[in-house]
Formats: C-alpha cells, sequence, structure tokens
C-alpha cells in the first residue's frame, strides 16, 4: 500500500449533522431587492451572484443586511465573476465603517434548475468551495435563491441557505477536486482526482449532497438610527476618501518617475 492509498483512506466524506453557523437571517429589503431583479429582470434565464455583508454572532447567528454584486457574467449554467480587487476593497472598508463584514454569497438557479434532480450542481459545489476557504469564515453561508412550482401550477421564489462541509473545504485546500468538468459528468456528482472513502466504498465520485449542511432561515428588518448610523457612515467615508487620495498620490508618484526615469 503506498503513502497516497493511506492518505485516500483517511479521507472519508459523510454528512456532516451540524453547521457551523446556527443560523442564517435576511433583512427583508436586501433579499427582496436580490429576489426582484433575477426575478423580473432576468426572469431566472440566467445566473446572478453577490457577496452578503453583515455581522456574525458569538453564538454564530448571521445577519444579512445587503448584497454587493460584483461584476460579473453569468449562462444559464456558469456563473462568471469578474472580480476587482481594489473595488473589493473599498466595499470591505465601508462594510467595516458600518460594523459589518463579508459572510456570504448568494447566487440564483436558473428556470432550467427545476427539471433536475440535484441540490446543487458540481460547478456551484466548486464555486461556493472556493469562496468559503479564502473567506476563512467558519461561519461562512451560501445561499441559493429558485423558483419552485407551487401545488397551484404557479412559480414561487425560494431561498435556501447551506455551509459547505468541512470535508468538502479540506478537499477543496488540498487539490482533491478535479477542477475541469467534462460535458459528460452528472452535474450531481463532484469529480476527485484520487479515491475517497463514502460509506464503504473506494470511489472518485462523490454525491454533492454529502458537501452540504443545510442552516435555517430567518429575516429581519434593519433600522438604522441618527445615533448608530451617522457615526458609522462617517467613518466609513472618511476610509474611503483616504483611499483614493492614497489612490491618486500613485498614480502621480507614477507619472513623476516615469518623467525623470
Amino acid at each position: 500500500m503506498t503513502m497516497d492509498d493511506l492518505i485516500a483512506k483517511q479521507m472519508r466524506v459523510g454528512r456532516q449533522e451540524n453547521p457551523h453557523c446556527d443560523s442564517v437571517s435576511f433583512d427583508r429589503d436586501c433579499a427582496n431587492a436580490f429576489q426582484h431583479y433575477v426575478n423580473e429582470t432576468l426572469a431566472f434565464a440566467v445566473k446572478r451572484g453577490g457577496f452578503m455583508y453583515g455581522t456574525v454572532s458569538e453564538e454564530g447567528k448571521v445577519e444579512v443586511n445587503f448584497i454587493y454584486e460584483l461584476p460579473q457574467q453569468g449562462t444559464e449554467e456558469i456563473l462568471m465573476l469578474l472580480r476587482d480587487s481594489d473595488e473589493e476593497k473599498i466595499v470591505d472598508a465601508i462594510a467595516a465603517g458600518l460594523g459589518m463584514r463579508r459572510v456570504g454569497f448568494i447566487f440564483n438557479q436558473t428556470i432550467m434548475h427545476d427539471k433536475k434532480d440535484y441540490t446543487l450542481s458540481n460547478r456551484e459545489v466548486l464555486q461556493a468551495a472556493e469562496l468559503h476557504a479564502e473567506s476563512e469564515l467558519k461561519e461562512w453561508v451560501t445561499a441559493v435563491v429558485k423558483l419552485e412550482v407551487n401545488e397551484d401550477g404557479g412559480a414561487d421564489v425560494h431561498f435556501e441557505a447551506f455551509q459547505m462541509s468541512d470535508m468538502c473545504i479540506r478537499l477543496f485546500k488540498e487539490g482533491w477536486f478535479e477542477t475541469e468538468i467534462r460535458e459528460d459528468v452528472d452535474p450531481k456528482l463532484s469529480i476527485m482526482k484520487k479515491d475517497v472513502v463514502v460509506g464503504s466504498k473506494d470511489v472518485k465520485e462523490v454525491d454533492n449532497d454529502f458537501f452540504l449542511v443545510v442552516i435555517k432561515i430567518l429575516d429581519h428588518l434593519v433600522c438604522f438610527t441618527s445615533q448608530s448610523f451617522l457615526p458609522s457612515l462617517v467613518i466609513a467615508f472618511v476610509c474611503l476618501f483616504f483611499d483614493i487620495v492614497f489612490f491618486i498620490c500613485a498614480l502621480i508618484l507614477d507619472w513623476l518617475l516615469s518623467c525623470f526615469l
């Protein structure tokens, strides 16, 4: 038995019963704005996503107060994030000034997903695992907005929230996932580069549901008062002002250096 075989035997994939996040609560206006856009404007025809910002309590309760929809391109199956690190730093600074931080990622599934028999596709699992691993926040939340047919034949907008399991994040960080997804692969299966143990079997194909830990969803309404909101807002804009000043100074310095060299 090789060393790789021994390591694979330790990679046992099972369902994680308890999330690190006790619950996630969405500000009603924030959640409604996002679902209204993907429903009324995009008609759930293409994917759309954004980073969720809010707070995390000592008990692991996450509150989402606003969503930052970064530059992106969405299709029926793929959501490509066109990330701008400078812009994200500005958003993070404003959030920090308001006493908030990045707490998760939200995206919608298209109307075609209602005809499929899985919760998240392998592409969605990979993207969720990547963003969760990047955050280093154990309470990180992945939220999904979808359109579901009700008993009367109509369509209802439905929110679901998950955490990616600890084993999922470990496998992603250690490079076990096949990141190039072939067209012939079943979307409900994530492909591993080496065998992992599921039940009593050594397999390279893992049902995506093994990586999902369900979180209960609540809602709330953010109510800023002048006493709590204005000082934080002032701090946020001061931080933003200095970021802009430093950026302009750097541009001027580069221009001066180019003139003399």
